[in-house]
């Protein structure tokens, strides 16, 4: 065939996402059909990446924050030369492939975040951008920006409708984000049909009191016209873009373009082949003909791309090899040399040491001992720092435009925060933490839950964790909170308590490369808990005989948090055959092997009492049906702290009269 057209180039990526949809009998055809002119312009004449290498550092990140359309991110990475092959095109939406229903970053190579819940993968993209500012400012040089690269993203409608797209597009805008660009698809239709019933917003003034710069009216169906836009977007850097492109859902279908019929069903059989017609693609399904196939291939440009970068790395490594190195170091995910180390003796001084205070004050102890040793640790807070304590001596602003600046002021923001903070872990040079009191946890939680989902190396920081915050009264005290963050497969959630185990939670959540950690602190002083060596090392395990009996135990308590110093001085009035078990973390516990789980709780030992300051149904995996939990199943009160724990029954004595009881 003769050179092919940018309507050809378009075509090849929205007939694969027509052919994947039809051959699985589900997905979403009608937005990879609207975007795919403008992906094509930008994927082939901006999008600076390797197609060979994913994961190359100074690649720029394109995020699918419309993620249902994932056809037309698959089609690109075919098309592109990724490890994506027409096999897998094939097997959309089934079992075990590398393209599932909505955009994986563990399934598939060229992935950078999971998406699908709108607006998140927006606030993904406005961390991605965060990322990529404060790399630069720290270590590019006069001559070496070895950090220099950019985050497009693709979003529709309903992203724009969910609340966390307010929350990120005002902190992008605060940043000065520059190196941001996002595309609206403003087609007009979400699921229920037109959207001017429920979204008249003024979208473009919206974000510029934002502080955005925007591209107004930009036909995304003219090549030119997208060029033109992205040219105007790339000649500052000074804020974000916001692109406002005018799309037809479904472009190219006869019967469905510009309907919500497209959006979310296969075009059908017959539709599918008038579309053919419609477009002028004389091709079978999954077919690309070389042509085309060869004018998509990015391979060789990317590799270029990549090697004059290594060329510019190696200078740069030459001229400044200290921070070359720890660029290096933060950008694979390795801790320093001698963290580890420094973390144990830490952990160590502190058992000698003592002391008695809150584990949110234990906490910012520790990041106080490990954020000067850990460049990459960069810390936040949802407008609550000096209550999370959540600052540090060494703490800076990320808006102060300092080199080394490692704290981010997100203002009352839980969720854009936290998928923000999602972002920082997966670009890669960062380990973030953010902070908030458990009960606002909620807000968060659907990012909690993608953290887990996507093994995001973030901290989530949750202090204020009972009703032992006292006066404030229910809105703000977490009952339910615990148990709930527990149930996300692969979220550790750690709830210590001291100082000893509030450090050891940090040191894990650290370490840990595959997933997020929760640590959850009171607001409350927690006794110091004395403990041996081993002791002191099997907290990392999760759970651990703190207080053990005189021979087999007749009855063991289980606690975590402030509820540990009830559980040890009951354990002291119910006599020696009495065991007491501190578990901070239950979700580490239980990845220990059988014989340890079996050396802390043996099966013999059917008589168990839990005490915690939350619902009490979780605890019966550990306690069985006839054992004890003395918790709370309703909602706390105003009140101190100390009478809210005697009025709902958890003290000593209630511990003592539940073990009676046995």
């Amino acid at each position: 065939m003769t050179t092919p057209s940018r309507r050809d180039l378009a075509n090849a990526i929205r007939f694969l996402a027509v052919d994947a949809v039809e051959a699985a009998k589900s997905g979403h055809p009608g937005m990879p059909m609207g975007m795919a002119d403008i992906a094509e312009v930008l994927w082939n004449d901006y999008y600076s990446h390797n197609p060979g290498n994913p994961k190359w550092l100074n690649r720029d990140r394109f995020v699918l924050s419309n993620g249902h359309g994932s056809m037309l991110q698959y089609a690109l990475l075919h098309l592109a030369g990724y490890d994506l092959p027409i096999g897998e095109l094939k097997r959309f939406r089934q079992l075990e492939s590398k393209t599932p229903g909505h955009p994986e970053n563990f399934m598939t190579p060229g992935i950078e975040t999971t998406t699908g819940p709108l607006g998140q993968g927006f606030a993904n993209a406005v961390g991605f951008a965060l990322a990529e500012k404060l790399l630069a400012q720290r270590y590019n040089r006069p001559g070496f920006d070895v950090v220099d690269h950019r985050t497009w993203v693709f979003m529709g409608d309903g992203c724009l409708m969910e609340g966390i797209s307010h929350e990120a597009a005002s902190l992008a805008g605060t940043w000065g984000l520059g190196k941001l660009v996002a595309f609206w698809d403003d087609n007009g239709i979400s699921i229920d049909g037109e959207v001017q019933g429920w979204f008249t917003d003024d979208t473009p003034a919206r974000f510029e009191a934002y502080g955005w710069r925007v591209i107004r009216n930009v036909d995304g169906h003219d090549p030119q016209e997208i060029k033109t836009a992205i040219e105007t977007a790339l000649k500052h850097d000074d804020k974000p873009t916001l692109i406002c492109c005018r799309t037809t859902i479904g472009f190219g279908s006869p019967a469905k373009a510009g309907k919500e019929s497209s959006h979310g069903a296969p075009l059908g059989k017959d539709e599918v082949e008038a579309t053919r017609k419609a477009l002028g693609w004389a091709h079978g399904p999954f077919e690309v003909p070389q042509a085309i196939a060869d004018a998509w291939r990015a391979n060789d440009a990317g590799a270029e791309r990549e090697a004059a970068w290594d060329k510019l790395f190696a200078a740069y490594a030459d001229a400044h090899p200290e921070p070359a190195a720890e660029l290096q170091r933060r950008s694979q995910g390795r801790l320093p040399e001698g963290f580890l180390a420094a973390a144990d003796a830490y952990i160590a001084k502190l058992q000698v040491d003592g002391p008695v205070v809150a584990s949110r004050k234990a906490s910012q102890m520790a990041i106080e001992a490990f954020a000067p040793l850990l460049p990459e640790l960069i810390g936040g807070s949802a407008d609550l720092a000096h209550s999370n304590l959540t600052l540090w001596k060494g703490s800076k602003p990320v808006t102060s435009g300092d080199a080394g600046a490692n704290y981010v002021n997100y203002g009352v923001r839980e969720f854009g925060m936290t998928a923000i903070s999602n972002a920082l872990a997966l670009h890669g040079g960062f380990i973030p933490y953010d902070a908030t009191f458990l009960v606002f946890s909620d807000y968060a939680r659907n990012a909690v839950r993608m953290s887990a989902l996507m093994r995001a190396h973030a901290i989530h920081v949750y202090t204020h964790d009972s009703i032992g915050l006292g006066e404030d009264g229910p809105t703000h005290q977490p009952v339910e909170h615990l148990a709930s963050l527990r149930y996300i497969p692969n979220n550790d959630v750690w709830r210590p308590c001291d100082a000893v185990e509030s450090a050891v939670a940090w040191k894990a959540a650290i370490e840990r490369t595959d997933g997020p950690g929760c640590l959850v602190f009171s607001r409350q002083n927690l006794q110091h808990q004395p403990r041996s060596e081993q002791q002191v090392r099997d907290i990392a395990r999760g759970g651990y005989v703190l207080k053990d009996s005189n021979g087999t135990p007749d009855i063991i308590l289980i606690a975590t948090g402030s509820e540990v110093e009830l559980a040890t001085a009951a354990a002291g009035q119910l006599g020696d055959k009495v065991r007491v078990v501190s578990m901070p973390s239950s979700d580490v516990f239980d990845r220990q092997d059988a014989a340890y789980r079996e050396s802390v709780l043996p099966a013999s030992v059917r008589k168990r009492v839990a005490v915690e300051a939350g619902v009490t149904d979780f605890w019966r995996k550990y306690v069985g049906l006839d054992g004890a939990v003395v918790g709370i199943d309703s909602f706390g009160g105003s009140a101190p702290a100390g009478d809210l724990y005697r009025h709902f029954g958890i003290t000593v004595e209630a511990v003592v009269a539940a073990a009676k009881a046995l």
